[in-house]
């Protein structure tokens, strides 16, 4: 079984570690592959970035995506017109709007902590069913466990329980990320898969959450940059 996982900041937005240390962590941890998230500057970060990952990819040997976390309504804009140029497109999550507007974009992959910093869950029946429809998939996020307090720990804990039951009951995919910003924040997958299952995923559903629902969306990165590709849904057949 291949793990991925597909929400890492790299050094360039931020990080501690540089590329090589997270591709390298990444692989010894037993990855397949990762996705080096980043927050969109210009079309000049962009070829920046891809030679950088095209290095690193060959140096460690490890598949290295390219991925965008839009952080307001203005940057998902952006990015959607820019979709083709990149690998995935993650919507930072806790803003209710924001929250919807991912849900309901089918250019959007992943939902990131769609809980974050809120009293509620950030999603509700309407949103999970729209996330569901447009294959937007709904994130559990290690790192924003990690680094809750003991205060808050119990309602982050609460509230990824209740996205996990609706997108359970509404078939929208869970993914498992670690979120991380350092090497050291990187989590064995098969650490991940059996914390996950703790949020009432059955042990299969656990490790798709690593495995086959990354491997959807790396399966769309390559229709999407297809020439048969025109929009989300929309291909040329013949």
């Amino acid at each position: 079984m291949n793990y991925f996982d597909l929400h890492v900041h790299s050094a360039f937005s931020g990080g501690e570690s540089s590329l090589d240390q997270l591709a390298t962590t990444a692989k010894l941890l037993g990855y397949k592959g990762i996705c080096f998230v980043e927050y969109y500057k210009g079309e000049e970060q962009i070829k920046k970035l891809q030679k950088e990952i095209e290095n690193v990819k060959q140096r460690i040997g490890i598949e290295i995506y390219l991925g965008f976390e839009a952080r307001n309504l203005k940057e998902l804009s952006i990015l959607r017109e820019k979709r083709r140029r990149f690998d995935v497109l993650l919507v930072r999550g806790g803003d209710l709007k924001l929250n919807r507007e991912a849900c309901e974009t089918a250019e959007v992959d992943i939902l990131t902590h769609p809980e974050f910093e809120r009293i509620d869950s950030g999603l509700n029946h309407i949103l999970v069913k729209e996330a569901a429809r447009n294959n937007v998939a709904i994130e559990i996020n290690f790192r924003e466990i990690l680094i809750s307090s003991r205060r808050t720990r119990s309602m982050v804990l609460k509230n990824i329980s209740t996205n996990v039951m609706l997108a359970k009951k509404y078939r929208a995919p869970i993914i498992a990320c670690s979120g991380s910003l350092s090497h050291w924040d990187i989590c064995d997958p098969q650490c991940l898969i059996s914390f996950i299952s703790l949020f009432g995923l059955e042990l299969d559903d656990a490790k798709a959450t690593v495995s086959k629902v990354p491997e959807k969306i790396i399966k769309q990165i390559k229709e999407r940059k297809s020439e048969k590709w025109i929009a989300p849904g929309i291909k040329v057949v013949k």
